[in-house]
């Protein structure tokens, strides 16, 4: 079977809300460095994405950009990956999240999503199999990152059909 790797970063630290949208809120100068250490964190851990689901908001573009520039710097092996900016990842909520993981083709190996709490926190939350869940609710802190494995396709992703192997909070 081919093991399957579920990356869930939650963006950076973003400005405060003012007079801008929500949706348009950049990172500060402290989210631009987290940024680029969940891009080194993952460099070290040797997770590269083949696929990034991202949401449109301005901040998870931020985010994913200093990560990717890590990654391709730090790891420059690997081609960059397939990049889809999804407005269910702003609008929605975790049924659309898995709802997009379930749409990821068998080929793909990992993934990762760039996307807001509380979605991304519950998401993780849900993925932990009865056995493995100590009942502690962890939310992910502005660059978190929590990594799932499964060996079953993407089209089964459902809650609790993923192990949670990593969890991290890069600072800069």
């Amino acid at each position: 079977m081919t093991l399957r790797t579920l990356i869930l970063l939650r963006h950076a630290k973003a400005e405060t809300p003012g007079e801008l949208l929500d949706f348009d809120r950049s990172l500060t100068e402290r989210g631009m460095s987290d940024a680029d250490a969940a891009g080194a964190w993952l460099v070290d851990e040797r997770l590269h994405p083949d696929l990034v689901i991202c949401s449109p908001a301005k901040r998870t573009r931020q985010t994913w950009q200093a990560a990717s520039l890590a990654l391709a710097q730090g790891d420059q092996a690997h081609g960059a990956p397939e990049v889809h900016y999804q407005d269910q990842l702003y609008y929605g909520g975790r049924t659309e999240v898995f709802d997009l993981l379930r749409a990821v083709p068998d080929t793909v190996r990992t993934i990762l999503v760039v996307g807001h709490n509380p979605t991304v926190s519950e998401v993780s939350a849900l993925l932990v199999p009865d056995a493995q869940w100590d009942g502690a609710t962890v939310e992910l802190k502005t660059s978190g990152l929590a990594v799932h494995t499964s060996e079953a396709p993407w089209s089964s992703v459902e809650p609790g059909s993923m192990s949670l192997s990593h969890r991290h909070v890069a600072r800069g």
